[in-house]
């Protein structure tokens, strides 16, 4: 498989599993990126399978087509956020799909490169945008403006930092003498409000949960998730599967708690007498704990440590949605 060499797609082998791809599908690449997971599927299927693919980043969508060139006319890419793939797949005059994944961690070029704003590494502007067409509010408006108690909230649940009151107070004093312009500016600043003991043993940069809490709040990742998850067992054909790749906590909550949804029958409340929701189950889930990368992927990708891979396949119609318009 070639691909970007700064980007190795996760589990590549296990989602490839996981969504049983078979030529003639039609497949859902939520998350685009460099195309790499799109790349194994179509070199999986011989190269019979037609592809949506979208990104909220323009160069990523460019790369990615120049990496699947191999197999022309295969590829449908959109520029746009994976919350919106119904839009792109009425578009395409798609009512549905066989298979769809969404890798919902960030790609590593946009680490990779300073002038995104991801880094703590590499000097950059305080950006972190994935769409910079997207609009929305920049990683600096966050750090300049926000209030020390929503700063400490948004580093405390999604960067889940421990010390996230410390962190938050050292950004609000700094930024009352010169606002925060750089990354390189805000992770010193970070760095220093960790207590030196901790400082001496952390694993990681210190600052590397404040980062993802607001790459997370720039991106509204989240939100994003849940749009998706919320609409997309609808657009999946009966049989059809979903895969998602999380890399937080909170997103791997998010997708274990829908997909349970979708697969469970009545949801009123337990005293409740008799059922008056009408739900019933929609998928079967086929992944009782989540699917992690091997020892040997997470020394070839370190950065893929942290990823989950949850899946559920879409049940056939209900009996009584069959015999829907049948004179019995």
């Amino acid at each position: 498989m070639t691909t970007d060499p700064r980007h190795l797609p996760v589990m590549s082998e296990e989602v490839c599993a996981l969504l049983a791809l078979r030529p003639g599908m039609r497949v859902l690449d939520a998350t685009l990126g460099l195309g790499g997971h799109s790349l194994r599927f179509l070199e999986q299927t011989g190269g019979e399978l037609e592809i949506l693919g979208l990104d909220r980043d323009e160069t990523a969508i460019e790369r990615a087509t120049a990496n699947l060139a191999a197999y022309p006319g295969r590829l449908h890419a959109r520029q746009m956020r994976f919350s919106e793939f119904e839009t792109a797949l009425d578009e395409l005059g798609w009512d549905g799909v066989d298979a769809a994944l969404a890798d919902v961690g960030v790609s590593s070029p946009q680490l990779d490169e300073a002038a995104r704003g991801f880094s703590f590494i590499a000097d950059g502007p305080l950006d972190m945008r994935m769409g910079m067409a997207d609009g929305g509010e920049p990683a600096s408006n966050i750090v300049n403006m926000w209030s020390f108690e929503r700063l400490r909230d948004l580093i405390r649940e999604m960067g889940e930092e421990p010390q996230a009151g410390r962190i938050a107070r050292a950004i609000v004093a700094r930024r009352e003498k010169t606002p925060f312009e750089s990354t390189l500016d805000l992770a010193a600043v970070v760095e220093q409000a960790y207590p030196a003991k901790w400082r001496a043993t952390a694993r990681n940069h210190p600052a590397t949960r404040t980062f993802q809490a607001l790459r997370m709040a720039v991106n509204e990742e989240l939100d994003e998730l849940k749009d998706f998850l919320d609409r997309i067992v609808d657009r999946l054909n009966p049989g059809g599967r979903v895969a998602v790749i999380s890399f937080h906590s909170l997103e791997d909550r998010l997708v274990k708690t829908s997909f349970k949804r979708e697969a469970t029958g009545c949801v009123c409340p337990p005293r409740q007498p008799y059922c008056t929701c009408g739900h019933v189950p929609r998928v079967r889930i086929l992944t009782k704990k989540p699917l992690i990368p091997s020892p040997g992927e997470c020394t070839l990708n370190p950065r893929a440590r942290s990823a989950k891979l949850r899946g559920a396949e879409k049940l056939g119609a209900p009996l009584a949605e069959l015999l829907e318009g049948i004179d019995l």
